[in-house]
């Protein structure tokens, strides 16, 4: 059953992952074949946080596609500026053929579908970013073939995107293990609803401790990302003396498989979350993830804005 829009890896089943998975395999090994996948098509970029990934992989991905792609800003449209989001999601419908959102609640995701006529992905919310995960475990599977049964180790704070992790991991039937401060554990609606979906497919559940090095034991991907979030710069300072300890070292990275790789969604702040020795060492792949990035949104665009085949 195809999908109308991508909010959450948790509306997707394995199936329709890997099938992304393998659409943006082909699309990566022969873009010129989908060079007018998209042509015609629009896709509505609404930005009320910047980005550098989110926006320069989906501008360029429907520019590779044929189509065009529309940034608005914050201060371009009155979203939330005597503007509701429901009338912002009916407007944009009558122009374009899709519609990216990266905005602070996920409320707004949720009433741009519900209120719009055509597809919606959730380019980032502060409750879930899919698109991300989804880089992340396609990345995996190029390195190691397939992702079921490959542990997933997340260090640092519960935040968007442990969240998608989770959800992708138990879709995936990856065993993972969170390592985290007491008192930013991931949301606890999001755990129980992950381990819901664990018990329905028979998948390991997330498993949750506030012991780093037991969270990276024999790990396949010992992943961190930056301890304060956007929106969270005034906790900087606070966040550094809590997050003491679950920096990602080579010494952590030891305690992982001997093969196991670094992951980080980006922009990463050396000598905090990450010594400069891991990102910049031999078993990092951000990059591999930033690139990554393109070739999934590309399929996800595609199977959502009805594209037409390689030519």
């Amino acid at each position: 059953m195809a999908r109308r829009h991508f909010l959450s890896l948790k509306d997707w089943s394995r199936e329709q992952i890997e099938g992304l998975f393998d659409l943006a395999a082909g699309m990566k090994a022969d873009p010129g074949a989908w060079s007018e996948a998209l042509k015609g098509r629009s896709l509505a970029m609404v930005f009320q946080k910047p980005s550098t990934r989110t926006r320069v992989s989906f501008e360029v991905g429907m520019f590779q596609l044929g189509g065009q792609a529309l940034f608005l800003g914050a201060n371009d449209i009155q979203l939330h500026r005597g503007e509701t989001v429901g009338d912002t999601a009916a407007v944009l419908s009558r122009y374009v053929d899709g519609i990216m959102a990266r905005v602070f609640a996920h409320q707004d995701v949720l009433d741009l579908a519900r209120h719009g006529t055509v597809p919606v992905i959730n380019g980032l919310s502060d409750l879930l970013h899919p698109c991300q995960a989804l880089a992340d475990y396609f990345t995996l599977r190029e390195r190691r073939g397939q992702v079921s049964g490959l542990k997933m180790a997340y260090i640092g704070d519960g935040n968007n995107v442990c969240h998608a992790l989770m959800f992708g991991a138990v879709k995936l039937g990856c065993p993972m293990s969170v390592g985290c401060p007491k008192g930013h554990e991931p949301n606890k609606l999001i755990s129980k609803s992950a381990a819901r979906e664990a018990q329905k497919l028979g998948s390991p559940a997330p498993e949750v401790t506030n012991d780093p090095m037991a969270a990276v034991a024999g790990a396949d991907v010992v992943y961190t990302d930056v301890w304060a979030s956007m929106g969270q710069e005034a906790e900087h300072k606070q966040r550094l003396e809590i997050f003491q300890g679950y920096k990602v070292t080579p010494e952590m990275m030891a305690a992982a498989k001997p093969e196991a790789v670094f992951m980080h969604c980006l922009p990463a702040h050396r000598g905090e979350e990450v010594d400069a020795a891991v990102i910049d060492g031999p078993q990092s792949v951000v990059f591999d993830e930033a690139e990554n990035r393109l070739h999934v949104q590309k399929a996800v665009l595609v199977t959502l804005m009805g594209g037409v085949g390689p030519r």
